[in-house]
């Protein structure tokens, strides 16, 4: 556990050392991956090229021997030899010539002690190295060698001779060469990578210079500079920065509603108040004042639930959980058929497997509950609930529709905006608060969404339908 907390401690958090520091270690890891690369392909090459200069300096040698009469070996003078480092003892090319009981060495493997030898076919070539070689000093040092397999065809006088040439050249030459190839190599690789982490660098900066700018315009609207993110962010960051300024506008409007339900109750409560008031100055009776007061106290308790209904329907989740409309529905139709178990209503469903409500189980209760009750309300015998997924958006939750229809009398075109205003009832007659519609408009509303009533096709009566655009 101690070790966990020190590597947290040490895990950087900044999103810019992060990938500077993740671009680095890959820029790193891919420089060196690629000078390894190079430096194994520049020994190859390199190995390639003393194979072929190895092998001219045989076919020299084979060019340039000879053999008496009787078959006895005639090496080739010196003024023949084809590199005249072959002259010099211990100069790092040597050469031999293997004959089945003759081996001949050039003047410059005088002293140094060469690796053994063997016989090959005619026509048998082989590169052979780093072969191990001891010089003349004693010291350990280490060469490449080329051998290539002849026969002499003989004359008269003698038969066939097999012989095999070898030269050897030590490694001073080519790690000599792979010094300097790999003091350039990582020395430009070395320049390049300080360039390209410098190009890094700044393109970071640029990079991230939307997300610097979110944190600010985010650290004036905390700070009450602004009121809101502005929209002008590119594309990858616009879910993050209207998210913000979806949840400041639900908070906003959450402050505001709240505020406004305080004063309507207190508002609403100073009429009752002061009728009680009144009628405790004027010195109304027992009988009289109890009946007063069991009304006003009605009321107030009336005022008091209606403006908690407003508080509970106010305001929802911006990233809830989506719930199944099938479920919540046959919950409450259970229960309004028992209150309307006189009427004998049918609810029939025709709810989407996929439409899901986005927002708070009480909202979508108050929805269901509001509209489902209002149709067994003036239903005759029949209701109708509809619920189907709204239009899909890129990256957005989709919508929702819901519908409830009824085959009871309808509403007036002229008397729609009246029975959705709070307090008003379609028909006096019937009991009821008239603020169930009213709530369900509130909470439509919370959600941006349309509220629109008119005339079933299907059953003849009212129809309500809630439009739920598609969220964040």
């Amino acid at each position: 556990m101690p070790s966990r907390d020190r590597l947290s401690r040490w895990r950087p958090r900044s999103l810019q050392t992060r990938q500077l520091l993740a671009a680095s270690l890959g820029l790193v890891a891919f420089l060196a991956l690629a000078g390894y690369a190079l430096d194994r392909a520049f020994l190859s090459t390199a190995e390639n090229v003393l194979s072929d200069r190895l092998r001219d300096y045989a076919l020299d040698f084979a060019r340039e021997t000879e053999f008496s009469r009787g078959g006895d070996l005639v090496p080739p003078f010196d003024d023949k030899l084809p590199d005249p480092r072959l002259k010099r003892p211990g100069s790092g090319l040597y050469a031999q010539i293997v004959l089945p009981f003759v081996l001949w060495e050039s003047d410059s493997a005088q002293g140094p002690e060469l690796p053994e030898v063997r016989m090959l076919g005619a026509g048998e070539q082989t590169f052979e190295g780093p072969l191990t070689l001891v010089r003349s000093n004693g010291e350990v040092s280490q060469a490449y060698r080329y051998g290539y397999g002849m026969v002499w065809p003989g004359d008269d006088m003698s038969d066939e001779v097999p012989y095999t040439i070898y030269v050897l050249e030590d490694t001073a030459r080519l790690q000599n060469q792979l010094t300097v190839f790999r003091r350039a190599l990582w020395g430009y690789l070395g320049g390049a990578a300080s360039i390209l982490l410098l190009l890094q660098m700044v393109i970071l900066r640029w990079s991230l210079h939307p997300l610097r700018r979110v944190i600010e315009e985010l650290k004036r609207v905390q700070r009450g500079i602004a009121t809101r993110m502005s929209e002008r962010h590119p594309r990858e960051l616009e879910p993050l920065t209207e998210s913000i300024n979806a949840f400041i506008e639900s908070e906003r409007e959450n402050l505001e509603r709240q505020r406004n339900i305080l004063a309507d109750l207190a508002h609403s409560l100073k009429t009752p108040l002061a009728v009680l008031r009144t009628r405790l100055e004027n010195g109304a009776d027992g009988p009289e004042l109890r009946a007063e007061l069991g009304e006003q106290l009605k009321r107030m308790n009336d005022l008091v639930g209606y403006q908690l209904s407003r508080a509970a329907s106010g305001g929802h989740k911006l990233f809830a959980a989506p719930l199944p409309i099938e479920e919540n529905a046959e919950e409450i139709v259970r229960g309004l058929e028992k209150v309307y178990a006189s009427k004998g209503v049918l609810c029939e469903f025709e709810i989407d497997p996929e439409a899901r409500f986005y927002g708070e189980k009480g909202d979508l209760q108050e929805l269901l509950g509001n509209l489902l009750e209002n149709a067994f309300k003036w239903a005759r015998s029949r209701v109708l609930l509809t619920a189907r997924a709204g239009a899909p958006a890129p990256n957005r939750r989709p919508g929702l529709v819901l519908m409830v229809e009824d085959d009871g009398p309808g509403i007036p075109d002229d008397r729609i905006a009246l029975v959705l205003q709070r307090g008003v009832r379609g028909d006096e007659r019937v009991q009821g608060h008239g603020i169930g519609l009213a709530i369900v408009q509130d909470i439509v509303r919370s959600y941006r969404g349309e509220l629109n009533v008119g005339d079933s096709d299907e059953l003849g009566g009212a129809s309500f339908e809630v439009v739920l655009p598609p969220g964040l």
